[in-house]
């Protein structure tokens, strides 16, 4: 069986990425910055041979997955089982906010409970299972092709986890940043690590114009 090559990438920056609001399953829309990096990421992407493109169906993973189909000649696919993690009454406070209001709650959050859910949310364990099992459905589907999935940060965590066998309550010393390239192969075995958080592209030089995608 012939292992399944993904590029994931978290969407571009929002508003909300800037001012450390959380998003959940809120549908937020990219800011310009994340607009540039969409269009810098798919600039990056668009001589690769890409057999699909998935995403989220959340607003800023649907534009940056978009945005990167159209440079790759394919049409983006949404998947809502790729949206990010479900952060109930925190979604749309920031984290001083959370904070301040629910101390308890975010000390639990904070240390990575895997058990633990905020109301009306989803906890990691939750979060893993959902897409652990979306995204080997996926792959499962592409053996020996190249499929780009477009997803949020707490799904590239889990991703991340997967692929390096880590659990949920090992403290993250890796980078999640907004429109990054990571690489990964499936196979029935599991996910394995390629590359992870090329931002060659995202780098303010004149070798990348903007304006070619």
């Amino acid at each position: 069986m012939q292992a399944t090559r993904i590029i994931a990438l978290r969407h571009g920056e929002t508003a909300w990425n800037v001012d450390t609001r959380i998003q959940g399953k809120l549908d937020i829309e990219l800011n310009e910055t994340g607009r540039w990096q969409a269009r810098r990421a798919a600039q990056a992407l668009a001589s690769e041979e890409i057999d699909a493109v998935y995403s989220s169906d959340l607003l800023r993973a649907w534009e940056t997955a978009c945005t990167v189909a159209s440079a790759t000649g394919q049409t983006a696919k949404p998947v809502p089982a790729l949206r990010e993690r479900g952060f109930g009454i925190f979604e749309g406070k920031t984290f001083i906010e959370i904070e301040g209001t629910w101390p308890e709650q975010t000390l639990l959050w904070r240390q990575r409970d895997p058990l633990w859910k905020p109301q009306g949310g989803e906890s990691l364990q939750e979060l893993r299972q959902r897409i652990e099992l979306t995204v080997s459905s996926l792959a499962e589907r592409h053996q020996g092709e190249q499929i780009v999935l477009v997803a949020h940060g707490g799904v590239l965590d889990v991703l991340y986890r997967l692929a390096t066998r880590q659990n949920l309550q090992t403290p993250r010393s890796w980078n999640l940043g907004n429109a990054t390239i990571n690489r990964l192969l499936w196979t029935p075995e599991g996910l394995s690590l390629v590359g992870w958080a090329d931002t060659r592209h995202l780098e303010d030089d004149e070798a990348l114009d903007e304006t070619s995608v």
